[in-house]
């Protein structure tokens, strides 16, 4: 029996508009710290909604072609120049999205053990970092921002706080892949805020020395964290 050739994948729309803006970023001959348009005006130029042309910075941004700063706006990056084509940017995105199942899990076997075992074996100077970082995000978020830099401290407060040099090297092992997912993660609607209240719950149950109770919320913070676009719009 003849086979039938497998099915064309469609882009999805923010994956064109991220094409789009990579072959203008060409055209236009922009270098490393050059800025984008706001994203009102590029969104109007595109004839897209504000929703999926944020969709598509992020997807840039993860892949490493601009970086978002807040308050200054949608910045070209190094990494433009080499990634110079638009199909070489869409199969980037693209894998990003299909690892990010595999990642999610990772974080969840990982993390909460790490978590559990925190709480059982923190110190006075481990709660000291966690909080520290707690009051870093909150005030990245208060002011408008991701709180992506804060994100990354508080779970590497958590995994020291474990004290467990295994466990630890294996989440340096996918700290990257992490990166991306945290970056993707952040950039949802409302989701700094929610995830710092998140991350409370998991100091909380460290500090009162409950593993079960620190996996637990470690668990459905993962859960929480999980719930991007690029995975909602899988095929």
């Amino acid at each position: 029996m003849t086979e039938f050739p497998q099915r064309v994948s469609r882009a999805r729309l923010y994956e064109q508009v991220a094409a789009q803006i990579t072959d203008w970023i060409a055209q236009q001959g922009l270098r490393a710290g050059d800025r984008l348009p706001p994203e009102r005006e590029l969104a109007s130029r595109l004839g897209v909604s504000r929703a999926t042309l944020s969709q598509a910075l992020v997807a840039l941004e993860v892949v490493g072609v601009v970086t978002v700063r807040h308050g200054d706006g949608t910045i070209v990056t190094e990494e433009a120049a080499r990634r110079a084509s638009a199909r070489s940017i869409s199969d980037a995105i693209r894998a990003h999205a299909d690892r990010i199942p595999e990642v999610i899990e990772a974080r969840d076997a990982l993390e909460t053990k790490l978590a559990a075992l925190a709480a059982e074996r923190r110190t006075d100077d481990d709660l000291t970092a966690i909080d520290d970082a707690l009051t870093f995000m909150a005030a990245d978020v208060e002011a408008g921002g991701r709180g992506v830099d804060g994100d990354a401290r508080f779970h590497g407060a958590v995994t020291a706080a474990a004290h467990s040099p295994l466990l630890a090297a294996m989440m340096r092992t996918i700290s990257e892949l992490i990166a991306e997912t945290r970056l993707e993660s952040l950039s949802q609607p409302g989701r700094p805020a929610a995830s710092l209240e998140s991350h409370q719950r998991i100091a909380d149950a460290i500090r009162t020395g409950d593993p079960a109770a620190a996996a637990a919320a470690m668990h459905a913070h993962v859960d929480l964290v999980s719930d991007v676009a690029l995975l909602r719009e899988r095929p």
